[in-house]
């Protein structure tokens, strides 16, 4: 026999080996061991870049003639394509054509997987081979172990009495059972599939051993599309009784896809839901649709609320509400890189199924319908887009306190906002257009209750169809100004065009005290906006839409124009006069403060002009020396915050509006507090004062558990409004989430209880019921 020795120093070492070249598909065997990659051994071949040349460094080459091996020794380590091998001994027979790596194996892929082992066995070809004591960390930190592994016909890979686990080794007690594991006497994957098969299997959780399952097979953990059944969840409520959610996941191409999902409530039966979804190069779509036959309508009678009990989801005396069912789309799609168009629409049977049923992207309590136009170009901006607000109310549309049936159509809206590059007379010109058209079937009015007093009433929308252009503001009205119901008597107008032109000066003088430890800035501040009366005013003369809230506060004592919306425009000259203060000190604490009043100079004075939703009423800007409004708060490096905001008579200095707010976020607990005040406001209502204290709570009972509540009180009518307990665990590769929650209605005190939970396994998938069960208390 001859051999042929050549020994060289390490780092002097390195030579292209290109009769050795199969050593190079070495690398490529991490494909046997790494079902989580979901790759052929094809497709790791070609990631190697064309011409890539193979470097090898070894403490010995040696060279068998006789026997066709060549072998390297001592400190091996083989770099080629990007893909990085480490071991004590690797051989290559010419005449088996086999691979043979063995001593502390370590094979880093390109794509940053981790192959370890102690011996590796595999032909050139790459269809079979052979592992011992192997160890594989992906990339997205999925671990794989067996006593050994096998390829054969290159598509199917076998782990011998094999773990896997997506929970990262503890780095002080690496020998510490993992959260959760699945050991497994055969784990086998499909490469042509893309499946991994576990056959006698145990689920252990914390070490101990919870599930025996005999065989089960899930979705290689890369592959992000895959028919199949999908996780199923279970929640509960006190209408519907428990429900059970499976659903089964069409892969039908990679451009759309359909979802079948069934669930079971013990009370109402079975409901059938459908989501097809489908992408496109410039956007994508979604269809859902759902339906149920309702066993038990009864079930949903409230005599709370209703004086016969019945309502939307139980159906009226007589004509139970069996059937029901939605029909909900969304889609978005880029019509060039500045404009898009989409629609959110949502139609359904009765105005409460998707709420019912906590159809997911349908269940807000105010769903809004709309088809929309955007284009963007810089600071310029376009929109424009029809809409309906559907009102998700458990309320008859027969019962005078249902608001879903009065409100409008908006067909359409059109905002417009214009900002020219160069400046105009050392400062910015702007110019914003609004367009709205609306249409209303049936009058909005507010109804209350006794003991409001008699001829108090709030019209939120007139009857009819009016048009309104605001740049200055132009608007055509077509609105019943006889109606019954309407206590007014001003002149309604068919069209009118109205003005607002605004002459502003402002004065700030920020003033900065430097002390040992500490620096702080006050900043008082003046605005003097002259201008003429606002316009159409009061009664029926401009129909109030978008400009219905208000709140006069210190976040908006220094604002141009107090009202939300265009249909009102402030009017008359005003003077708002206060001062900002804020502090920082050199151990983290900080301070801040707004304090101030506003004063009407001259002109009528628009918040003691009220419109038919009596918006300023009652809002401490009526009278022309305005309330004091005012805020302090603080934080803290060590997680304490806090806050005071008030408003304040401008003679007596009566509170008339506070809120008060302190938190503390820190380990092992986080905690909150606030408590609101409203002063009685009998034109907007409310003939009693509002009180209401929030608190929540969250504490860590031990590493990664957690315990933690909440609450809302009215201290005015005495009712726990709403409230909810849970606890959770939380981890690296596992969370767990329990709750219970209550609401009331404050009026009837009908009791809502739900029951929500949440497993998520890392890479598995999750178990559970509804993310809104959960979020509701957290």
């Amino acid at each position: 026999m001859r051999e042929a020795a050549l020994r060289s120093h390490r780092q002097a070492g390195l030579a292209r080996l290109y009769s050795a070249s199969a050593l190079a598909c070495l690398l490529a065997c991490s494909v046997l061991t790494a079902p989580a990659l979901a790759q052929d051994v094809t497709d790791v071949a070609t990631k190697v870049p064309s011409g890539s040349q193979m470097l090898l460094a070894a403490d010995t080459l040696v060279y068998n003639n006789d026997n066709q091996t060549v072998t390297a020794i001592g400190g091996v380590q083989i770099d080629y394509g990007g893909n990085k091998l480490v071991a004590q001994r690797v051989v290559y027979d010419r005449n088996t054509k086999r691979l043979v790596a063995s001593g502390n194996v370590e094979i880093v892929n390109s794509d940053g997987t981790k192959i370890n082992s102690q011996h590796i066995d595999i032909t050139d070809d790459f269809a079979d081979g052979f592992v011992n004591a192997l160890r594989v960390e992906t990339p997205e930190k999925a671990y794989f172990a067996a006593e050994s592994a096998e390829r054969m016909g290159g598509v199917l890979t076998t782990f011998h009495n094999g773990v896997y686990t997506a929970c990262e080794p503890c780095e002080d007690k690496p020998d510490k059972a993992p959260t959760w594991r699945i050991k497994a006497r055969k784990i086998i994957w499909n490469g042509e599939k893309k499946t991994v098969r576990f056959e006698n299997a145990n689920f252990e959780f914390f070490g101990f051993p919870l599930a025996y399952l005999p065989a089960f097979e899930i979705a290689d953990p890369t592959v992000k599309r895959k028919s199949g059944f999908l996780i199923p969840s279970i929640g509960y409520n006190n209408r519907l009784g428990v429900g059970v959610k499976v659903p089964y996941y069409f892969a039908l191409s990679p451009t759309y896809d359909l979802t079948v999902t069934g669930s079971g409530y013990t009370k109402q039966g079975f409901l059938g839901e459908a989501e097809w979804r489908q992408r496109f190069n410039n956007g994508q779509y979604t269809l859902k649709l759902a339906g149920i036959n309702q066993q038990d309508p009864g079930a949903f009678r409230d005599f709370a609320a209703f004086p016969d009990g019945y309502n939307v989801n139980s159906g009226p005396a007589g004509d139970p509400n069996k059937f029901r069912g939605m029909m909900g789309t969304k889609g978005q799609f880029a019509i060039n890189p500045r404009w898009d168009f989409g629609w959110d629409i949502l139609l359904q049977t009765d105005k409460n199924f998707s709420r019912t049923y906590t159809t997911e992207g349908y269940n807000d309590a105010v769903h809004q319908s709309s088809v929309y136009l955007t284009g963007l170009n810089g600071r310029n901006y376009f929109d424009v887009r029809a809409m309906r607000f559907q009102v998700q109310e458990n309320t008859p549309d027969s019962n005078p306190f249902a608001r879903s049936d009065k409100q409008p159509w908006v067909l359409p809206s059109l905002d417009y906002a214009y900002i020219p590059d160069m400046s105009v007379a050392g400062g910015q010109l702007s110019l914003n257009v609004n367009v709205r058209v609306i249409r209303r079937d049936d009058l909005d009015q507010a109804f209350f209750l006794p003991p409001d007093p008699p001829g108090v009433q709030r019209v939120r929308g007139i009857e009819g169809e009016s048009l309104n252009a605001s740049s200055g503001s132009l608007a055509a009205i077509n609105q019943m100004a006889t109606d019954p119901r309407i206590n007014a008597s001003d002149d309604m107008r068919s069209s009118f065009a109205r003005y607002m032109a605004t002459a502003g000066l402002e004065m700030r003088w920020p003033v900065l005290f430097s002390m040992a430890g500490s620096s702080h800035i006050v900043e008082p501040m003046a605005q003097v906006f002259m201008r003429p009366n606002e316009q159409y005013v009061g009664g029926l003369a401009v129909p109030n839409e978008d400009a219905q809230s208000f709140v006069f506060d210190a976040t908006t004592l220094f604002e141009r124009d107090k009202f939300s919306g265009y249909d009102r425009v402030e009017g008359g000259s005003r003077a708002n006069v206060g001062f900002r203060y804020s502090g920082a000190y050199d151990n983290g604490w900080g301070t801040n403060a707004i304090f101030g009043q506003s004063y009407q100079l001259g002109g009528r004075n628009s918040f003691d002009s009220p419109d038919l939703v009596n918006a300023g009423a009652d809002s401490g800007l009526e009278t022309s020396t305005s309330d004091y409004v005012g805020l302090v708060g603080f934080s803290s490096p060590s997680g304490f915050s806090g806050s005071l905001s008030g408003r304040f008579d401008e003679q007596t200095f009566e509170v008339r509006r506070a809120e008060v707010k302190a938190a503390y976020s820190g380990l092992p607990v986080s905690l909150s507090a606030k408590y609101a005040f409203i002063q009685a406001q009998p034109l907007y209502g409310f003939t009693t004062d509002r009180h209401e204290v929030t608190l929540g709570a969250s504490t860590h009972l031990a590493e990664n558990w957690r315990v933690f509540g909440t609450g809302t009180y009215d201290l005015q009518q005495s009712v726990l409004v709403k409230d909810g307990v849970g606890f959770a665990y939380n981890d690296s590769c596992f969370t767990y989430l329990m709750t219970y929650s209550e609401s009331r209605d404050i009026n009837t005190k009908e009791v809502s209880q739900n029951v929500g939970f949440n497993l998520s396994f890392r890479t598995l998938g999750d178990f559970g019921s509804s993310q809104s069960s959960i979020d509701s208390i957290q």
